[in-house]
């Protein structure tokens, strides 16, 4: 059976990586996708969304315009990453299908609360900056509560990029995560991080691109394949990470990734570290009245290792065979 999975996204090159992935695989029940302000502004994230699903042929899934600004943050955008339109500046015709007329909030308790109702627990899968999910848990939390599990791009262990404490997701709207992370323990939901420790391993190269490219025009392949060449040009190297996409991916091949369950909190105040995902990693118990804060009380799996060519070759053999 298909899993159920409703996609939160800030779509961004790596989200339409994950977008592709989540919309072509049978294994992957894409019920719905939610949008939120990150790596664009949100109308582009909404155009680039409904690009994507068009060019898929799942103008079915309903498509969610959420918050456009983090919860108490000002927006600042990685437009210097992912191009002026957030999607590779790839020159894609405008979709034809319009957004749902739903809030995304509202759009994401009706989908938890159906597929619930269903016996079926829906995945939620954040790609993006938790600003939408944080307003579930806080305006909707008898819904919140009715989550299977939850496995959101952001954070890491040892690695940041937006500072060099902090993760972009996370570094966006830190509060919207702590949030989400608290609301987690409270109510029991089952946490993944997938970081930065793992986002970059699964990669495509140069050679795989021209691949791809060869397989259709203005499908999904070819929009791959685009979405890869600006990276490697981007980051002028001859391979991109398929970034977001892993995380989709570990839902279809779970044994590709390790994880580890830790607690894991956000720091929010720190001059330097705002937005740091602190995971705890000491490996011993023992009496804890010397450490003021004590353990977190959100325990995530948390991503650590990753087969990267493995993943990469679940998600390169998903377009190619959409596409042939």
């Amino acid at each position: 059976m298909s899993l159920p999975v409703l996609l939160d996204v800030d779509t961004g090159v790596d989200d339409a990586c994950a977008l592709l992935l989540a919309a072509l695989h049978p294994g992957i029940d894409l019920q719905a996708v939610t949008c939120v302000g990150g790596n664009a502004p949100l109308p582009d994230v909404v155009r680039n969304t409904l690009t994507v699903l068009e060019v898929c042929g799942r103008q079915d899934v309903p498509v969610g315009a959420g918050a456009s600004h983090p919860l108490l943050e000002r927006p600042v955008d990685a437009r210097h990453v992912h191009g002026d339109d957030g999607m590779a500046d790839l020159g894609w015709a405008a979709p034809s299908t319009e957004p749902d007329p739903r809030h995304a909030v509202d759009l994401l308790r009706q989908v938890v609360d159906e597929a619930h109702d269903q016996g079926t627990p829906l995945t939620v899968v954040p790609l993006a900056p938790m600003t939408n999910i944080a307003l579930l848990a806080r305006m909707y939390p008898e819904s919140f509560a009715r989550i299977g599990r939850i496995v959101f791009m952001g954070g890491g262990a040892m690695v940041s990029n937006a500072t060099a404490a902090a993760e972009f997701n996370v570094f966006h709207d830190p509060e919207a995560t702590a949030v989400v992370l608290d609301a987690t323990a409270d109510h029991g939901v089952p946490v993944t991080m997938y970081g930065l420790d793992v986002f970059y391993e699964p990669r495509i190269t140069l050679a795989q691109c021209d691949e791809l490219a060869a397989l259709d025009e203005r499908g999904p392949a070819s929009l791959a394949a685009g979405l890869m060449r600006f990276m490697s040009r981007r980051f002028e190297t001859d391979s991109a990470t398929i970034g977001d996409a892993g995380a989709v991916a570990v839902l279809l091949d779970p044994d590709a990734v390790k994880t580890k369950r830790l607690p894991v909190r956000v720091e929010l105040s720190g001059t330097w570290t705002r937005g740091r995902t602190i995971v705890d990693t000491r490996d011993w118990s023992g009496d804890m009245d010397h450490d003021p804060h004590g353990l977190a009380e959100a325990q995530v799996d948390v991503a650590l290792e990753i087969d990267g060519p493995r993943v990469a070759a679940l998600w390169l053999d998903t377009v190619s065979k959409a596409s042939r």
